[in-house]
């Protein structure tokens, strides 16, 4: 059930950006992961057996130029997630969906049956949008103010949730939707399905304390990321007088020795680095996102090749569990990891790093 997300019991970890091509390695490395269909069954197989807690896509319809195109195949989140939760048994699968993008009853609907497909074990990641291009592939204004996004968010996920809670029909007359006789049958398994909410600017943090049981958000580490934590936290405490969690995102890679490491981070996110992508899309986030401060883009280029920007959790078993043990005692509830390649360096992980976190007492053995 997705509500194990929700137990308070360990460190969670979930894997990000695997129904994309490249996942968050922006690369022209050779064996870099493909994000087909047959690749993501067999992760999402391999990470069910491994103890792995939960899946977590990118919604994404067009890519970021260079050489590679970066993340020019993603398959669609919400179809995904219901094709991984039919074929596997304990893991939980969240769909990323954009409000601007996605009408709410129609998301109530596809949600509750995505829920009922995997027994109870969907959840969703809910994005306000940031990115213009695909704004303009769509036809629609991106709104400058970060309020107004926000302010769309709100009042979709209030109606989808009224959907999943109301027996019979109900009219809405709000300020961006204006519905009649709206009913929705099934409802999800467990009541409101576990939220993410993948923001980092202050409406979007705000958003996360309201709504969220997770807020979903890049830090620099576990030194500055323990007082986000703090804040989000308290926010959601004192103005909304309720619990949340906080999960960020790293990118791993773990090998026998830190040479080795230190040789296949340099192999990939620098010497086949897609440098053209990567300030592609650094230049986005920079102009319309605001997860990313002016300082941190500045200083992250190495990251963004090595994985989107998130932390680097890079070194040997050891080394790799001790990063996550940082984070955890920053006061994180979990966080996402990605690969160059999920599906061949996801077993190394499970057999090395797992056990050590769980003799750290960070993980509770599945």
């Amino acid at each position: 059930m997705a509500k194990a997300l929700l137990d308070g019991k360990g460190f969670k970890l979930g894997l990000f950006s695997p129904n994309c091509s490249s996942g968050l390695a922006v690369t022209k490395a050779p064996d870099r992961w493909s994000g087909s269909w047959e690749d993501n069954l067999r992760l999402a197989k391999i990470a069910d057996e491994a103890g792995i807690d939960f899946l977590l896509p990118i919604a994404r319809w067009i890519g970021y130029g260079g050489e590679t195109n970066f993340h020019e195949g993603v398959l669609d989140p919400t179809t995904w997630a219901a094709g991984l939760l039919a074929n596997t048994k304990r893991i939980s699968v969240f769909a990323t969906i954009h409000t601007a993008f996605n009408h709410p009853i129609v998301v109530a609907k596809q949600m509750a049956t995505v829920d009922h497909i995997g027994g109870g074990r969907a959840g969703i990641n809910i994005v306000a949008g940031w990115n213009k291009p695909e704004y303009d592939t769509f036809g629609m204004d991106l709104p400058k103010d970060h309020n107004d996004r926000y302010a769309l968010a709100q009042e979709w996920w209030e109606i989808i949730k009224k959907i999943w809670t109301t027996e019979g029909k109900f009219d809405h007359e709000g300020k961006f939707f204006k519905l009649q006789h709206v009913e929705g049958m099934p409802k999800p398994i467990d009541g409101i399905l576990p939220v993410l909410n993948a923001g980092s600017s202050p409406q979007g943090r705000e958003f996360a304390a309201r709504n969220a049981n997770f807020a979903f958000t890049v830090v620099g580490g576990p030194e500055d990321g323990a007082e986000v934590v703090k804040q989000v936290t308290s926010q959601a405490k004192n103005d909304y007088k309720r619990d949340m969690g906080v999960f960020t995102l790293g990118h791993v890679v773990c090998k026998p020795t830190r040479k080795e490491a230190d040789e296949f981070l340099h192999y990939y996110a620098d010497e086949y680095a897609d440098w053209n992508a990567v300030d592609n899309l650094m230049e986005l986030q920079g102009l319309h996102s605001m997860s990313f401060s002016k300082e941190m883009l500045e200083m992250f280029r190495g990251r963004f090749a090595a994985g989107h920007g998130s932390c680097p959790l890079i070194g040997t078993p050891d080394e790799v569990a001790d990063a996550i043990e940082g984070f955890a005692k920053a006061g994180f509830g979990g966080m996402t990891i990605a690969f160059l390649d999920y599906a061949k360096e996801l077993p190394y992980f499970a057999q090395e790093v797992l056990p050590r976190l769980e003799k750290k007492g960070v993980r509770v053995p599945k």
